[in-house]
């Protein structure tokens, strides 16, 4: 409920209402106040009780909320309506347009003093930074989510928390976002906060930091537990979200055909909802799944559709992403030199702190392309750069081939010493997984 007006604000709108209905004090208090009731309270000279202003609203044709704070009733709805139309608007892949449409309903929300519907409207600006990349507003408006609500209960807060979290993992933060994570899941399952849609985004999304952490086991574990809540989740593009997490640790565990009936599940969902972006990034999995299948021209049709399809939305960090996996199809299939002029297209735009794993991903394929045309100077370069982000962002599985890579290159070219430092590196990596990033698994939900 909203916060009501002091007791003078209160008064002068309980007078004016009166005078604009031609009614006496006498005609307003009856039969259950008196008229001196109702002069002191114009007055502004006592608080009025609950029951007090729901007399008196009935009385002038009002409701209770529009006299106690001054704000007619149609004016949350006619709001909540308006974002629901700017979250349409980034779900079919405008995220450019669905800002503005939030940062206008925010500033009408805070002039109002609407929480609820400022929170939404912020989260909703989150969720279009991150579709353009710009992680550290994203990062900000989840924050100022997290200060709004900061005394509602804990899965009211989850999305914000997720939100954070993802703009963490873009930035290549793998081991923050997990401990984000993590930790929510814990408060929620130990305080038996059993709320199915907050426990399911909050496992869907901790399954891709695990994957790149080499955390596996984690990430398999996470996946059959967003399995077994998905059946009492009550938001149909939350299920499929978490098909789409899923099928990446079914992919990992050898089990393809599962692994694409989940994304055309999720792929089904998404279209009926007409969620474009999703859509996209459905479109991503699957070449995904077929370029790990070595399907490569059925993987290079997908990852086109999913590029076009991003670009198309300007979500343009997804889009260079895609970009990465794109050339590494197209570097399979012999079309080195396409592969090559994408990535250096794309570079520009991922960073250390923006898209950290595909720009490693980026540099290391660049760093094969360069050693097969037996420029080593520019391999090593690429092979170091990955290096370098991978190791901030704390990827085990990915640091530990990259080792091998650079490895074999400093082998080849003689120096045997840098090579066998580089292959150490890369066991430390390899031998246990995740492990020493991650603390205890948190608490399972009572399902």
């Amino acid at each position: 409920m909203a916060k009501r007006d002091d007791p003078e604000t209160i008064g002068r709108r309980v007078q004016q209402l009166r005078h604009e209905r031609g009614l006496t004090q006498r005609q307003l208090a009856e039969p259950v106040y008196t008229p001196a009731y109702v002069s002191t309270l114009e007055a502004g000279r006592v608080r009025p009780s609950d029951e007090a202003l729901r007399h008196l609203a009935e009385r002038l044709g009002v409701t209770f909320d529009e006299l106690a704070t001054g704000r007619p009733a149609r004016l949350a709805t006619d709001l909540r309506m308006r974002l629901t139309e700017a979250q349409r608007t980034l779900a079919v892949g405008d995220a450019p347009a669905a800002a503005e449409q939030y940062a206008a309903l925010l500033a009408e929300a805070e002039t109002h003093g609407f929480a609820e519907e400022q929170a939404t409207a912020l989260l909703g600006l989150g969720e279009c930074a991150l579709d353009t990349g710009e992680l550290e507003a994203g990062r900000g408006y989840f924050e100022r989510v997290e200060r709004l609500l900061a005394d509602a209960p804990l899965p009211a807060r989850v999305p914000a928390l997720r939100g954070r979290a993802v703009a963490h993992y873009l930035a290549g933060e793998l081991r923050y976002a997990v401990y984000l994570l993590e930790t929510t899941l814990d408060e929620l399952n130990r305080g038996g906060l059993h709320d199915p849609d907050a426990l399911l985004l909050l496992y869907a999304s901790v399954i891709g930091p695990y994957m790149d952490m080499g955390a596996h086991a984690r990430a398999a574990q996470a996946a059959e537990l967003a399995l077994a809540l998905a059946p009492q989740a009550g938001d149909p593009a939350l299920v499929a979200r978490m098909h789409r997490s899923v099928a990446r640790t079914l992919l990992a565990e050898g089990r393809t055909a599962e692994a694409d009936a989940s994304l055309v599940k999720a792929a089904e969902l998404y279209r009926s909802l007409q969620l474009r972006t999703e859509l996209a990034n459905c479109h991503w999995m699957r070449g995904y799944v077929y370029a790990q299948n070595s399907q490569l021209d059925r993987a290079e049709d997908e990852l086109r559709e999913a590029q076009a399809m991003l670009s198309a939305t300007r979500a343009a960090l997804y889009s260079s992403q895609v970009a990465v996996e794109l050339a590494d199809v197209l570097h399979r299939r012999g079309k080195s030199e396409e592969a090559a002029d994408l990535l250096r297209g794309v570079l520009g735009d991922l960073s250390s702190e923006r898209g950290a794993m595909h720009a490693a991903g980026a540099h290391r394929l660049l760093g094969i392309i360069a050693e097969d045309a037996r420029d080593t100077e520019a391999a090593e370069e690429h092979y170091v750069r990955a290096l370098s982000l991978l190791e901030r962002a704390g990827a085990a599985g990915d640091l530990a081939d990259l080792c091998r890579l650079l490895g074999d290159l400093l082998r080849r070219t003689g120096r045997l010493d840098a090579a066998m430092d580089a292959y150490r590196t890369g066991l430390g990596h390899r031998t246990a997984p995740g492990t020493t990033t991650l603390g205890p698994a948190p608490a399972q939900p009572p399902l």
